[in-house]
């Protein structure tokens, strides 16, 4: 099984916090590319459909996507791992104390960042989505359909993530980009 698979299940264990949500939601985006690249191949070739071309570039562009996503998951858990062990950092001195509140200043800028780059790459595969829904081989139809919906739930899931991280975040101009990117995207989809 897959070392990214294996890593979401861990979603599952009672014992083990550090795949959560945001890695979850990237899982799911990465089955939405894998779906919409099985409905795009399964429509090459097909009578009054669109070129062979159109739909092989939308199956590599879901292939990249499905892999950077698969990748987006365990950089979500890596992110939080980060945090985790920034909190156990010795706080004894105030060199200690200083380093500890840079370590866990920067883990948890990148636990909002890795999320929204997650959900840009969810957003791809919404837009995909939409590019095969105008014709593609109704065969498929419903696994274009649970594409979409994963998707979406990839990229909400994804934006939650973004969201719930930003109050530990004590940069306003920091805070405020991030948001307004994640506002950029979701208007998108």
């Amino acid at each position: 099984m897959d070392k990214n698979l294996n890593a979401f299940l861990k979603v599952l264990d009672s014992q083990d916090n550090s795949t959560g949500g945001g890695s979850a939601s990237s899982v799911a985006g990465a089955m939405a590319a894998g779906l919409a690249g099985m409905v795009a191949r399964l429509s090459m070739g097909k009578k009054d459909l669109e070129t062979t071309d159109y739909y092989a570039a939308i199956a590599k562009q879901t292939e990249k996507l499905a892999t950077e996503l698969l990748d987006g998951s365990n950089k979500d858990s890596g992110a939080f791992a980060v945090v985790s062990n920034a909190f156990g950092l010795p706080k004894g001195t105030d060199q200690e104390k200083t380093a500890r509140s840079q370590a866990i200043k920067n883990g948890m800028r990148l636990c909002a960042e890795v999320p929204l780059k997650n959900a840009a790459m969810c957003l791809e595969v919404i837009e995909l989505c939409k590019k095969l829904e105008k014709k593609y081989n109704t065969n498929a139809s419903s696994d274009l359909e649970c594409a979409q919906h994963l998707a979406q739930a990839g990229l909400k899931g994804c934006a939650a993530n973004v969201r719930v991280n930003l109050p530990y975040l004590k940069d306003e101009d920091q805070v405020r980009d991030l948001e307004l990117r994640l506002e950029g995207i979701e208007k998108k989809r």
